[in-house]
């Protein structure tokens, strides 16, 4: 069976990631890493040893596969041209800029049969995926993302750099519709948040709150979830699942602490976990998370089947990013009128201007004239 000839678009750091696995993977045929910067593309190209090229166009004949890894505001135009090329895409999270955007790629990729892909990679994390059998109809969810800014992805918030990875997570686990959305965030360093939190209702039945940080002193990946049956604990950075199965007798809603006898309580003082809330703790291998999504980009292909993260599932999580990042906007920080709004904690406009209007500039330009 002969190799797939890929191509990796963009030699940042996460395109340089990306190369490095392919370059290893016997599945494919890296020809190519194409970046506008030479420096960037000359440096990713020579570590795998293969070409570099500022253009992708003078590809798109050979090519059976790529990986993009642009800024997230190419992704739209990049994916497009190569989906209606007939060629299979792994696009780097978010997707895409805007739903609608998405919703193209989607189309495209069903239009063509090719495989689209979408770099959420922490569903690859054994963590994670060890505990899903034992969460089915989760009831309550809870996330915590975190780390110090990284001067990287500069061009998105928080939103769509960090939470996004904790939103189709979730996604994954409830699917079900959303019903009701609540979220804040706060710009720290720049024009877009980085501080945010999220409180989403599913139609099922589900909340889920998720944070989110770019500017934290201590770096965070964790998730807990409640079902009906079991809660799980998980450590995405530590690769660790802390798992507790209720007895039936806490289940069947049997057990009744006013009902114990004094000898009842002096035992399940020292036994009420053994007996009723077991925990077991488990840790799991380091894995290579971004070669195992390498290697289910090339199943898909291959069988052909549905990749793990699919087009549509990451347009669903950009859909809810889009929602979050709509109230944070218009999330008021106190209860007067043209009190502060949004994740700059800006005044509130007086007027609302019409279409036509242009924004007056932030400073009056004054013109001194010489004396004499």
């Amino acid at each position: 069976m002969r190799k797939l000839n890929i191509a990796v678009i963009g030699a940042g750091r996460l395109g340089g990631f990306h190369a490095q696995k392919l370059a290893r993977n016997d599945q494919f045929e890296l020809i190519a890493v194409v970046d506008p910067i030479a420096e960037n593309r000359n440096r990713v190209a020579a570590e795998c040893r293969t070409t570099a090229r500022a253009d992708y166009r003078d590809l798109l004949d050979v090519l059976d596969a790529a990986v993009i890894a642009a800024p997230t505001k190419l992704h739209h135009k990049l994916a497009l041209e190569f989906l209606n090329r007939g060629i299979h895409l792994l696009v780097e999270k978010p997707i895409c800029s805007s739903v609608s955007e998405a919703d193209e790629l989607v189309a495209a990729a069903s239009r063509g049969n090719v495989v689209l892909q979408v770099g959420h990679v922490e569903r690859f994390n054994p963590a994670f995926t060890a505990v899903v059998p034992y969460v089915p109809n989760p009831k309550y969810i809870e996330a915590v993302r975190a780390s110090g800014f990284t001067f990287r992805s500069t061009d998105v918030g928080v939103v769509l750099d960090l939470m996004i990875h904790d939103i189709d997570l979730v996604l994954s686990l409830v699917r079900s519709p959303v019903r009701r959305l609540d979220a804040l965030g706060l710009s720290v360093l720049g024009g877009h948040e980085d501080v945010a939190n999220a409180r989403i209702e599913f139609e099922c039945g589900c909340v889920a709150t998720l944070s989110a940080s770019r500017v934290s002193y201590e770096p965070a990946r964790r998730m807990s979830v409640w079902s009906p049956r079991a809660m799980a604990a998980i450590d995405f950075a530590a690769r660790t699942t802390t798992l507790v199965q209720p007895s039936e007798t806490l289940l069947q809603r049997r057990f009744d602490v006013d009902l114990l006898t004094a000898e009842q309580v002096e035992h399940y003082k020292q036994h009420l976990a053994d007996e009723h809330v077991p925990r077991e703790v488990k840790q799991y291998e380091a894995v290579d998370a971004l070669a195992l999504e390498s290697e289910d980009f090339v199943a898909s292909i291959r069988a052909p089947r549905r990749p793990v993260v699919t087009g549509q599932s990451g347009r669903d999580a950009l859909a809810v990013a889009e929602q979050i990042i709509s109230r944070i906007h218009t999330h008021a920080w106190d209860d007067t009128a043209d009190g502060p709004v949004g994740s700059l904690a800006a005044p509130r406009r007086r007027v609302i201007p019409a279409p036509h209007f242009a924004p007056a500039s932030a400073e009056p330009t004054i013109v001194r004239k010489e004396a004499g």
